[in-house]
């Protein structure tokens, strides 16, 4: 009797099975990485941010001076003048080492404020993408409400009624990015939660927890990986604006942000260092951070 093609059979006591697609994500992880080495973009932006964490490491260690250092005598010195590399502020402190010392308090807020955005955006579109329904109509609601705010607005009146403490800007400005990172990864997820693994996972009788966390999550890192680099940046400007409005860190933090509401007022003197080199800074680090961004974008949509 004829017999048709033998079907290929997995032996699932070799051990390489299981290896293989630990293997496969690997070597995917090395392309990604190999790729982005060969963007520009991705160097000059992790450079810069390299840079700035070093400072935020170093600290008072490789500052000139302590950041609370007076010098009575030479208020307002020009850049280059009187030893001070980029001058001095009204109160006679350094402004290099203020910048070199306030870089701690910006490595320190936005990461952690985007990482508490991030987390909880991605549990909201998690739930909203894959149960839909009831659910994705009340949450969706919640968001969108959120989403039609100012976000600056909403921070400067949350702050003004719970006080200005590091904390509580690092909760506040986590939870203003959350509705932004959910509606992002809801749309991640409805493209995820009609495919096959999916539903062979709905099969299988695995319940919604185990799906959103073990299938679809995985799959959508991209995005969310994504989103984390860019909440970074945007979580440093908004720091930086709330201090500059007053709400944000307080005197004597060194916060840039601070540094640029104290003495912006002097422009019109002509004292205009003090306010351009930490609006520089936070330039800098905004910029390096969506440079990071678009390249991990252009790179996990390949």
């Amino acid at each position: 009797m004829a017999t048709g093609p033998a079907l290929p059979t997995v032996d699932v006591g070799d051990p390489t099975a299981a290896v293989a697609p630990v293997s496969a994500r690997r070597a995917a992880r090395r392309e990604t990485v190999r790729l982005l080495l060969r963007r520009p973009e991705f160097l000059i932006g992790v450079i810069v941010v390299a840079f700035w964490v070093v400072c935020a490491i170093g600290g008072d260690r490789i500052a000139p001076h302590s950041a609370d250092f007076r010098d009575p005598f030479h208020g307002h010195s020009a850049p280059l003048s009187n030893g001070y590399v980029l001058g001095t502020d009204r109160l006679g402190r350094d402004v290099l080492s203020r910048i070199i010392v306030g870089s701690q308090d910006v490595l320190v807020i936005a990461p952690i404020a985007a990482a508490i955005g991030v987390g909880l955006g991605t549990l909201l579109g998690l739930l909203m993408g894959y149960y839909r329904g009831l659910v994705d109509d009340v949450l969706a609601r919640i968001v969108e409400a959120f989403l039609s705010l100012p976000v600056t607005l909403v921070g400067l009146l949350t702050l003004v009624v719970l006080g200005s403490s590091r904390t509580t800007v690092i909760g506040v400005v986590g939870l203003l990015f959350a509705p932004i990172v959910a509606r992002t990864v809801r749309a991640a997820v409805l493209a995820e939660r009609e495919l096959d693994y999916v539903q062979a996972a709905r099969l299988r009788g695995e319940n919604g927890l185990y799906i959103m966390g073990r299938e679809i999550l995985p799959n959508i890192t991209g995005p969310i990986v994504v989103e984390f680099t860019v909440r970074i940046g945007y979580a440093i400007f908004t720091v930086s604006t709330l201090s500059f409005l007053g709400v944000g860190l307080q005197p004597p933090s060194p916060d840039w942000g601070l540094q640029i509401s104290e003495e912006y007022s002097m422009i019109i003197n002509g004292y205009w260092w003090t306010v351009l080199f930490p609006s520089l800074a936070i330039a800098s680090v905004v910029i390096a951070a969506n440079l990071i961004a678009d390249a991990l974008q252009s790179v996990m949509q390949r």
